[in-house]
């Protein structure tokens, strides 16, 4: 009896030090603190597992810092929160041949329907800007829907079910060249409790820094990368679809080759990718979730790979192997880098 009580003690310890992505609901707004190494952000820590929970107000997390990276900091408790706080908010409305220019940190209420529209985003780098989309409809010829030229972060939450597109070729902002639905500078959070679909000529969402998906849904179709980031790409939650010519997931940083991490420990992910289905610069980590990926590469990384939990459906066959279209790639000294909440 002692000895079987000892083996059930040390499966739990080994089980609980795992990251887990799951659902609960209500917490603060607040984005002072990051999600610590086997804390919850929520009072209510009984679930357990990696399950999606799109419909919830919050997404818990407890992260693990034995991994390739070091996940204990990755999410903060604002980055998980599904609703927006809409107490002091601005109401915009979109109209057509209109630029929504936002300078200032706060929360801002988006509704209308409109063409050749940008919200644009130029604030100070120390400000957290959060978008709220309330079923807005943004049809472009050649500019971003969303442009976030300068935040220290951008929200763009999903509130009731929005409609984002380009229809024609992009057009540059003098050296910048904005190629997405979605373009940001700076770090970008997706979140939300609505339905988000975006259709693009060329990119879907391009972050040139951090970029973290949470929670909603999200729909892309495009003709190159669905989701790109410079620095890393990290999902806790969300139904996620993509179809794309090129890459679905792509994190790369021309640069600077030690960065372009791609984390996964929840949510569900359906990738058709005429290329890559996931691409990572350094290091490819799964704990989690659920991945159908249909793609000429399932996956494509230059550094490491670490899998530990989640189901992977790859051109319909369950694996456990994070297989690697380029072996023998040289970022092998990434033990403990770093996805950090900010």
């Amino acid at each position: 009896m002692l000895k079987k009580s000892l083996v059930i003690i040390i499966s739990a310890l080994i089980i609980s030090s795992f990251a887990a992505c799951t659902g609960n609901a209500g917490q603060s707004q607040t984005d002072s603190s990051s999600v610590t190494s086997g804390s919850s952000v929520s009072a209510d820590s009984s679930s357990s597992g990696n399950s999606s929970s799109s419909g919830s107000e919050e997404v818990t997390f407890s992260g693990y810092e034995k991994g390739i990276i070091d996940t204990t900091n990755i999410f903060t408790k604002r980055d998980l929160t599904q609703t927006a706080d809409t107490s002091s908010a601005k109401t915009l409305e979109v109209s057509d041949g209109q630029t929504l220019k936002i300078t200032e940190e706060g929360v801002y209420v988006i509704k209308g329907t409109a063409k050749n529209c940008t919200i644009r985003v130029e604030a100070d780098d120390t400000a957290k800007v959060q978008l709220v989309l309330d079923g807005v409809s943004i049809t472009n010829d050649s500019t971003p829907a969303i442009y976030v030229v300068s935040a220290d972060k951008c929200f763009v939450t999903t509130g009731a079910d929005s409609t984002l597109s380009v229809t024609g070729a992009f057009t540059a902002d003098g050296d910048t060249n904005t190629d997405a639905v979605i373009f940001s500078k700076d770090d970008l959070v997706l979140n939300g409790q609505g339905t988000l679909n975006i259709s693009s000529t060329d990119n879907g969402i391009s972050c040139k820094d951090d970029l973290k998906i949470t929670g909603g849904t999200i729909v892309i179709n495009c003709q190159s990368d669905g989701i790109e980031a410079n620095d890393s790409i990290a999902i806790a939650d969300g139904n996620i679809t993509i179809k794309t010519s090129k890459d679905a997931i792509h994190a790369e940083n021309d640069e600077d080759n030690s960065t372009g991490y791609v984390y996964i420990c929840g949510g569900t992910l359906d990738l058709n990718a005429g290329s890559d289905g996931i691409q990572a610069t350094t290091i490819a980590q799964i704990d989690g979730g659920t991945l159908n990926i249909t793609a000429q590469s399932p996956f494509d990384y230059d550094g490491q790979a670490n899998y530990t939990g989640g189901t992977m459906i790859v051109n319909g066959t369950e694996t456990t192997t994070i297989t690697n279209q380029m072996m023998g790639g040289g970022m092998g000294g990434m033990q403990g880098g770093g996805f950090r909440g900010r």
